[in-house]
């Protein structure tokens, strides 16, 4: 692409970003956490068929992902639970085609009292655009939209169909990729402007998560040493889990990658719950953990080996017999790795370095990501890559405004390398 249409692209970025940040903010206010992400597909549904595309709207089918390998169990109805996708399509087709995909959930939000103003007020500050999901990933979702626009603001077309993906469940499951998937939508290559410190996600963990329910032996108070207090026995449960960890974690070294890793391998301790009344020994915990795999190792095997650890436990230090049994309740995933040598890949390290003027750079990370929807099950390369963030999952999440400028420019010309143009008035 010649310099004037580089220059004409990354300007109508610049013309249109007050817009952009406003849209933005206006997407940060809707708090579309889990089973309420409605008005938040709404607003995108209105956006994305503002600008002409043929619009697509379903609820997610739990029976028909659960045939699926890639599926991970759902502990809440997907009754009104909508992905959402536009597609822009040219007069004729002559380039290559493109996803670009987000997820407009978000995580909860913690106690707001601990946040410096609401989550959900969307203020920018010295820089940054505050909220939860203004980072992860509503900035994205949005920079894909004006991405595009540039483009047309610049007097051109693209020449190959584009997907634009709104979908759901990213947090949890990643169900709402696949969804979309199992619907048709396929490209010849996908971006996922998740916040990835403007940088190329090389490699991510899989996610398995699990509930844990330990038994106990319930008594009075007063004769404590007769029961078994189920909630003290979650915690030696979760001491065992973690001999697993330890032993995934030494094998870092056979996993291309992950080798230089601290610690790739994470096993998180989310929620623990048990008992019923403050006077009785518990007869019942139950734990939520987060379980982290290598790419390449399979949930169904990673599970076998959690499930043998648990049934392993026997008892607890005291000698009481612990009985621990395990159920999924989310995410079932395995990870990928980004082959390098891609069309697509070198497409986005050519823009990158023309908005950054540095080259592109590639890590690994120990997160979940959608990528693995369209890498391992749609042979398709996926570009997982983003703006700088800041405590996302935490409080005070918040994104950087000139990173976001920035990442839209690589996009937009991405969009216009990646898929060709024609010239329109």
């Amino acid at each position: 692409m010649d310099n004037a249409r580089t220059e004409r692209i990354c300007q109508a970025v610049d013309d249109a970003f007050d817009a952009q940040l406003a849209l933005t903010q206006q997407l940060v206010t809707h708090p579309s956490r889990r089973t309420r992400e409605g008005s938040a597909q709404d607003l995108l549904f209105a956006e994305m068929q503002r600008r002409g595309f043929d619009m697509d709207r379903w609820e997610l089918d739990a029976a028909q992902l659960s045939e699926h390998i890639g599926y991970g169990p759902s502990t809440v109805s997907y009754e009104g639970m909508t992905n959402v996708v536009g597609t822009y399509r040219p007069a004729e087709t002559s380039g290559r085609s493109l996803i670009l995909n987000g997820h407009v959930d978000v995580v909860p939000e913690g106690p707001e009292q601990v946040w410096s103003r609401s989550p959900w007020d969307a203020p920018i500050i010295d820089g940054w655009l505050y909220g939860r999901g203004s980072g992860d990933m509503k900035a994205g979702l949005v920079a894909n939209l004006f991405a595009f626009d540039a483009v047309v603001a610049a007097g051109l077309r693209p020449a190959a169909p584009i997907h634009f993906q709104s979908v759901v469940e990213e947090e949890c499951t990643g169900n709402g990729s696949l969804s979309a998937l199992l619907r048709g939508y396929t490209a010849d290559a996908v971006i996922i402007p998740e916040p990835e410190e403007d940088m190329l996600v090389r490699a991510n963990t899989g996610v398995i998560w699990m509930t844990v329910r330990v038994a106990g032996e319930p008594t009075h108070p007063r004769e404590m040493a007769s029961g078994f207090n189920a909630i003290d026995a979650a915690h030696h449960v979760m001491t065992q889990l973690r001999q697993v960890e330890e032993r995934w974690n030494a094998e870092k070294g056979s996993h291309p990658y992950f080798e230089d890793l601290e610690h790739p391998i994470n096993f998180n301790l989310g929620t623990i719950s048990g008992g019923d009344w403050p006077s009785s020994v518990p007869a019942w915990c139950e734990i939520e953990v987060r379980v982290a795999l290598y790419p390449g190792v399979t949930a169904e095997d990673a599970w076998g080996e959690l499930t043998e650890a648990l049934a392993a436990i026997g008892t607890d230090p005291n000698g009481h017999p612990i009985t621990a049994t395990a159920s999924r309740t989310g995410f079932y995933s395995e990870g990928y790795v980004l082959e390098e040598g891609s069309d697509a890949e070198a497409t986005l390290a050519r823009v990158h370095e023309t908005v950054f003027d540095t080259k592109l750079e590639s890590f690994t990370t120990p997160g979940y990501l959608d990528g693995r929807v369209f890498t391992l099950y749609g042979n398709t390369p996926t570009l997982v890559y983003g703006p700088i963030s800041q405590a996302i999952h935490g409080f005070d999440e918040r994104v950087d405004i000139e990173s976001v400028r920035r990442i839209t420019k690589s996009i937009a010309l991405f969009i216009a390398e990646w898929c060709g143009t024609t010239d329109h008035s």
